[in-house]
């Protein structure tokens, strides 16, 4: 006996798979949405960090006439009111600037300032080499945790041969979506020109976070040269120039 009842088929219905292509593109949304506000969230914190030390920076020498970092460990302790360890066997200290290469001046810097309250943190200075500066602690750190630096150097790019100039180093582990967008936001948008730049090509010579090979794939190759998203780097090195 033949039934007369249809067999049911198995699978979703048109009206079903169209509900699940909504909910799919509404977590895609969401999720490309947040990235783009953790990538905002990060830009602007190296934008505010940066104008953070540079007004601690300009601070700490309007009240003790002394540049931190350069300043004599004795001469820090009684002005500041707290033992500075920092630096004592320095060559150039009390020339008046934090040296390039200089990694006892380099940490100390971070000592003075936060010693003398103008950051947050307490940083104990004594790093002699550039893998002792890098050690977690010794050095404020980036939103990606790369360690910063401030020094006078002339590790940064130009479209001619650069002077040395007082800069912060913002550190390793920046894409360079975001280095560009962070550019943009506070200077011209160009790596070679204005008061924010990238580090060059080459590894720098007093602060080594990027091999030559990942770094150039943060700027363009040819002219002009503007930041190379297409390559989409992901530990671009910049420098503030104060």
């Amino acid at each position: 006996m033949v039934s007369n009842k249809m067999t049911r088929q198995s699978g979703f219905t048109l009206v079903e798979l169209a509900i699940v292509l909504v909910i799919i593109g509404l977590l895609l949304g969401g999720i490309l949405k947040g990235q783009e506000l953790i990538n905002s969230a990060r830009v602007r914190n190296v934008a505010d960090m940066n104008s953070g030390i540079q007004a601690a920076y300009y601070g700490f020498i309007d009240r003790y006439r002394q540049v931190p970092g350069d300043m004599n460990a004795a001469l820090a302790t009684q002005a500041i009111g707290q033992a500075i360890a920092n630096p004592t066997a320095a060559a150039t200290v009390g020339n008046g600037q934090i040296d390039a290469g200089n990694w006892d001046e380099a940490s100390a810097a971070w000592e003075h300032l936060s010693k003398a309250g103008f950051i947050q943190g307490l940083y104990p200075g004594g790093a002699t080499t550039a893998a002792a500066y890098q050690v977690v602690g010794v050095a404020p750190v980036n939103a990606l945790n790369g360690a910063l630096l401030l020094a006078r150097s002339a590790d940064y790019s130009d479209t001619a041969a650069p002077a040395q100039r007082l800069n912060l180093v913002l550190g390793d582990n920046i894409p360079v979506n975001i280095a560009r967008e962070l550019d943009v936001k506070v200077d011209d948008g160009l790596p070679l020109t204005g008061v924010l730049r990238y580090t060059g090509t080459s590894p720098m010579t007093n602060f080594d976070p990027v091999s030559a090979a990942t770094s150039t794939n943060c700027i363009t190759a040819a002219a002009p040269i503007i930041w190379d998203i297409a390559n989409d780097a992901q530990n671009c090195n910049l420098a503030f120039l104060y």
